[in-house]
């Protein structure tokens, strides 16, 4: 291992033609062998999710209650303009994301695909690490987060039972289903976000009517609400500055609702039927969902309730403070509330859901590229990694933490770290795409999959969430807004992330002569292709309308 060998890599899977490439020790090639990459002892995960769940889990796997609930606080916070324009940015931003994480997954959608595996095998050993348990520990704090959401939505009808009797039972099925194979993972996820979807669209189209009076109360509402109380709330200061402060700490706001989202569909990437084609295919659709369920919705929200009605900030738990049901109640209908707060539940439990899926694969991930014990790669015959399923259940276990308001606080610090760490995702997921780019140059390939934007979408991408990320605990430095702990749970992720990788570094530094980044000709760039061009079902010629939904696919 001390001494530069010589391998063979194909220059494409579809040239016969070979290049010797030089690899030197600690290479990521050598690394790759010596994990034992499709080692058969350990099993592995399956490709049991069909195009339909891939479409429907892209789409609403992690709608919760950031988008039903946590709106309505963002909205009286900015105003309807301020909030809008923040879905907007926003939208385009994680459209420029998902366009260069999927060109990458699309090239190589192996088992175990991840964010953090793809970071460890174009940039370094050491990036894939620290991104890794940024993901494990990110996507596992949100997990009890949805739990706990979902415990306090069940108290928006009258009950005496406790909290941590809901907790218990959640938190059970969660995990079960996460135990299950993973098709019936997808086909709960299928109809879990069908049904917040179905209630999306709803709500848009209630929201139209009641812009033109068609409400019990037959008042016109039109952009009532933008003349009065206004288009935009000052915040902290008054004036012109008070709305410059506002429009940015509004931005960061609109930021959570959308975290994790698009590394959501690459982590299904490992276990899709047919990867190649239904990877772009979902990234294709997945901006146009992005405005229609998003920014539909706030704007939606914002013609539709006053951003100083008091219920926006305290109206209790789960459809009390949602600025759809505060709509909803000032036209005079008094149905919809337990409708929309019963559909509430079911996202935050299929948020939970799929936040555990994703905490439990980034473990799985960091086996598979040797940043984690081999035992978190075995799975059983159904291919489910049990034991990184266990280990990432245990998160759930916080949830607890919200029974008593102590320890609520102590758990809001832990959640307040993933609106940072999932900004800090983007930045590394761009840089992990440029490398990428780099090893492709290098190596004569290219993706199956590109996107117009790229790579200037990027570039944009990698600037933008820098920015916000460092903007994102602004307002504390305001001297009637200071908090310690306010400081810490907006900025201490940024050092956590920065110790993790720079650790890591200078240890595999020591031990393998390390570089910062992996020479673009010694990527491995073919090691488990063979197996992803084998999982590439035929195509099926459509028939009838078939064929006008392949147009416009």
């Amino acid at each position: 291992m001390a001494k530069d060998m010589e391998k063979q890599a194909h220059l494409s899977s579809d040239d016969a033609s070979t290049e010797v490439v030089q690899v030197h020790r600690g290479s990521v090639h050598e690394v790759m062998m010596a994990n034992d990459l499709l080692d058969p002892k350990y099993e592995q995960t399956k490709r049991g999710l069909k195009s339909r769940h891939a479409q429907m889990i892209a789409l609403g796997g992690t709608i919760g209650t950031g988008l039903f609930v946590g709106s309505g606080s963002v909205l009286a916070k900015g105003g309807p303009a301020f909030i809008l324009a923040g879905y907007c940015i926003l939208t385009f931003l994680v459209f420029c994301v998902v366009t260069a994480i999927t060109e990458i997954a699309a090239y190589m959608p192996i088992h175990g695909a991840s964010m953090s595996y793809y970071g460890y095998r174009y940039v370094s050993r050491s990036f894939g690490f620290a991104l890794g348990y940024l993901y494990w520990y990110a996507l596992g704090i949100l997990v009890p987060y949805e739990i706990t959401a979902a415990g306090l939505v069940i108290d928006y009808w009258p009950n005496s039972v406790n909290i941590a009797v809901w907790i218990t039972i959640m938190i059970i099925v969660i995990v079960a289903l996460n135990f299950l194979p993973v098709r019936f993972y997808g086909e709960t996820e299928f109809w879990f976000a069908g049904t917040k979807v179905i209630m999306m669209l709803g709500l848009i189209i209630l929201s139209f009517i009641l812009f033109w009076g068609g409400g019990p109360s037959r008042d016109r509402l039109g952009f009532r609400y933008w003349k009065n109380p206004g288009a935009a709330n000052p915040y902290i200061r008054d004036g012109g500055i008070g709305l410059f402060i506002s429009f940015w700490s509004t931005l960061v706001s609109c930021v959570f609702p959308f975290t994790f989202a698009p590394e959501l569909i690459i982590v299904t990437g490992g276990e899709m039927e047919s990867p190649r084609r239904n990877l772009p295919k979902a990234a294709r659709r997945y901006f146009y969902r992005l405005v229609f369920f998003y920014v539909f919705s706030v704007l939606a929200i914002g013609v539709t309730c006053p951003s100083n009605d008091p219920r926006l900030s305290s109206g209790g738990a789960g459809a009390g403070s949602s600025a759809f049901v505060v709509a909803i109640a000032n036209a005079g209908i008094s149905t919809l509330p337990s409708i929309i707060n019963a559909v509430i539940l079911i996202s935050a439990w299929s948020s939970g859901n799929s936040f555990l899926y994703m905490s439990s694969r980034s473990l799985y991930s960091l086996a598979i590229s040797g940043n984690a014990p081999s035992i978190f790669k075995k799975c059983t015959k159904s291919g489910v990694p049990i034991y990184a399923v266990s280990v990432s259940s245990l998160f759930t276990l916080l949830s607890y933490l919200n029974v008593s308001s102590a320890g609520g606080v102590v758990f809001n610090w832990f959640v307040n770290l993933t609106n940072t760490w999932g900004m800090i995702s983007w930045i590394c997921c761009m840089v992990v795409f440029f490398r990428f780019r780099k090893a492709c140059v290098a190596h004569g390939v290219t993706s199956p999959w590109r996107n117009f934007i790229q790579p200037y979408g990027a570039w944009i991408a990698l600037f933008a969430f820098t920015f916000l990320c460092l903007i994102n605990g602004f307002t504390v430095f305001f001297p009637e807004n200071w908090s310690a702990a306010n400081f810490l749970t907006a900025y201490v992720g940024i050092p956590i992330f920065v110790v993790m990788y720079l650790g890591h570094q200078l240890y595999a530094w020591k031990k393998w002569g390390d570089k910062w980044c992996w020479d673009p000709k010694e990527i491995d760039m073919f090691t488990g292709l063979q197996e992803v061009e084998d999982a590439e079902l035929p195509v099926v010629p459509r028939k009838g309308l078939g064929k006008l939904w392949a147009i416009v696919e």
